[in-house]
């Protein structure tokens, strides 16, 4: 049994000049493929758009910069079943403020959470109530960031969350909130089943295209049909979207679910493979209004997010996330109180995943989509603190 505080380290992102050296390098030297006419985006990322962010990343992001941001959050690491983990741990400056551990998903990393942070810790400082405050823990993902190296095989969502359960013991936190996204709502949920006792609400947020990969086959109207007249411009386009992401979409999913290995070799020696890798489902998973990733995320931001990856190699260990992931049950409701905040919404999420309504702080937003706490941070927040509040 461990004590709070146990084997606790602060920890500061130092990139050596070394590794920004070697990564402005190798942008400098990247070797292009062809590519073929046609619609953009319809075979991948397009050449061009790439070779724009590479030379973004090479001469005009500021990487020191970013390190300078990350480096204002307090941040630890701590060694758990020979996992160590790396997490920021925000505390409130409100002593009745309830523990909230946040769990990010793939692609993403604690990057994710860094808009969100100051006014959950904080409230009163972002114009809310001091009551909704909460002292905020955010992981990394075993084998994402500098939640590496990973030792042995195993990292899913069951292990991870008894990974969680440990660090907010150690944190002296024994009744706290569980908040997450694409994997980290996998977590989020396992962690609420794991310690019912101490979970006193899980919150939840996704987006359509969780219907197009783990729903039923997608349907589309035929031109011309009454079903097809009754739809609206937006609900065409988004119903086609999402047929289309079913039918092509899930590519990146089947190769890091059955040859993690084989991918890592790109992932590791390219930067640019990893760019790539990244940034395509930035470009498909974000709101379906918005063309291209940056208008939907800081570019500043979603480049701090990758080059996270880069420097730490974590391309591979993610995939090999994704892989040991593979064998995770279907969601059902668990024992304790769920929250689920829908952004890009539409009826099929719910119609999916809560068909008989049993899911009482269920949120529908417009604006926002799959990376909610980086596109529409304030209405996270706000969905937040209203599900957490009688749970306190």
């Amino acid at each position: 049994m461990s004590t709070p505080n146990e084997g606790i380290s602060p920890f500061r992102v130092e990139i050596a000049a070394a590794q920004l050296n070697d990564l402005r390098d190798r942008l400098a030297r990247t070797r292009w493929p062809q590519q073929l006419p046609g619609e953009p985006w319809r075979r991948g990322v397009p050449v061009d758009y790439l070779r724009q962010l590479v030379a973004y990343w090479r001469d005009g992001y500021d990487w020191r910069r970013q390190e300078a941001q990350l480096n204002e959050q307090p941040q630890y690491t701590t060694p758990i079943d020979g996992q160590t983990v790396h997490f920021l741990h925000v505390r409130s400056p409100e002593p009745d403020a309830l523990p909230l551990v946040l769990t990010h998903g793939y692609p993403s990393s604690v990057v994710e959470f860094l808009d969100v942070i100051g006014p959950l810790a904080d409230p009163a400082s972002h114009g809310g109530d001091p009551a909704d405050a909460f002292h905020v823990v955010v992981p990394s993902l075993p084998g994402f960031c500098f939640s590496n190296p990973v030792l042995e095989a195993g990292g899913e969502p069951r292990r991870t969350a008894a990974l969680w359960g440990e660090l907010m013991h150690r944190l002296g936190y024994d009744r706290y909130g569980a908040q997450g996204g694409d994997i980290g709502s996998a977590v989020s949920d396992a962690l609420g089943r794991l310690h019912p006792d101490r979970v006193v609400g899980v919150h939840l947020n996704s987006d359509p295209l969780g219907v197009a990969f783990f729903g039923p086959p997608i349907e589309v109207p035929e031109a011309g049909t009454p079903a097809h007249e009754a739809l609206s411009e937006r609900q065409r386009r988004r119903l086609e979207r999402a047929a289309r992401v079913q039918r092509e979409g899930k590519g990146y999913l089947e190769i890091q679910s059955t040859r993690p290995q084989t991918l890592a070799y790109a992932l590791t020696d390219s930067p640019v493979g990893q760019l790539a890798w990244i940034v395509e489902k930035f470009q498909e998973w974000t709101n379906f209004e918005h063309e291209f990733p940056e208008d939907a995320v800081d570019r500043d931001r979603l480049l701090t997010n990758i080059s996270l990856y880069w420097f730490t190699g974590s391309g591979a260990t993610a995939a090999n996330f994704i892989f040991e992931a593979g064998d995770e049950e279907d969601w059902a409701p668990g024992p304790v109180g769920v929250g689920w905040a829908v952004f890009d919404a539409d009826e099929t999420v719910r119609n999916t995943f809560d068909p008989e309504r049993s899911i009482e702080h269920w949120s529908e937003y417009e604006r926002g989509g799959h990376f909610a706490a980086l596109e529409a941070p304030d209405l996270l927040v706000d969905d937040v603190r209203t599900f957490f509040r009688t749970l306190r």
